[in-house]
């Protein structure tokens, strides 16, 4: 192993845990195939792949247009699964003999999916991306206080994974703090993901599957 390569293990904030996290993602939609499915079912692990491509080449390489290209890669793949819960909340409206298996598989794909994709885009925005932690800081962590005696400690991604689970289940922040406006925007359209797919889509699955 290359210097260079090992110098990306061994640091203190590595890609390979983003990089997990998609091949996760991608993984759990091709894992529930009894979805029901109300756009074409390969578009969220389409651009999934390619933010995980993305990702590969940052770890090699990184630059602001690699960070630029990334961050729209993020939204697409929120975009495409906040289009999906949209369509499957529509179809609940419309359908009331829906299947409760396959929503609730439905369900766990869109919220887990949420959860990593969010915990890479937090990790991405904050202080200026995994590379180089001295930009904007978007959210406070406890540990950063001086208070606690860790001198100089940086958040990793399971920091940020760890937020983008307790946004989703809470709904609120329940660590960390958004400091700025759009780390507040994006924990809110987290969470409104969330809530929509706890409160409709599980919940209705549930509903079926307990009748």
């Amino acid at each position: 192993m290359s210097p260079d390569a090992e110098d990306r293990l061994e640091r203190d904030d590595p890609h390979w845990p983003a990089q997990a996290a998609i091949v996760a993602a991608i993984g759990l939609h091709i894992a529930l195939p009894g979805r029901v499915t109300v756009i074409p079912d390969w578009i969220v692990p389409a651009a999934e792949g390619v933010l995980l491509i993305a990702l590969v080449i940052a770890s090699r390489r990184e630059s602001p247009r690699r960070r630029a290209i990334g961050g729209v890669l993020i939204g697409l793949v929120i975009a495409a699964n906040a289009v999906t819960l949209s369509a499957l909340v529509n179809y609940l409206l419309d359908h009331s003999n829906a299947n409760g298996n396959s929503l609730l598989l439905s369900g766990v794909d869109i919220y887990v999916t949420g959860i990593l994709i969010f915990a890479v885009l937090f990790w991405e925005m904050d202080r200026g991306g995994p590379e180089n932690r001295h930009g904007t800081v978007h959210f406070f962590f406890p540990s950063m206080d001086p208070a606690t005696g860790l001198r100089g400690w940086q958040p990793g991604f399971v920091d940020y994974l760890y937020l983008a689970f307790t946004n989703s289940t809470a709904f609120s922040p329940t660590d960390a703090m958004p400091l700025t406006r759009w780390a507040k925007a994006a924990m809110m359209v987290e969470a409104v993901g969330a809530l929509a797919t706890a409160a409709v889509v599980l919940a209705r699955a549930v509903g079926l599957l307990g009748a």
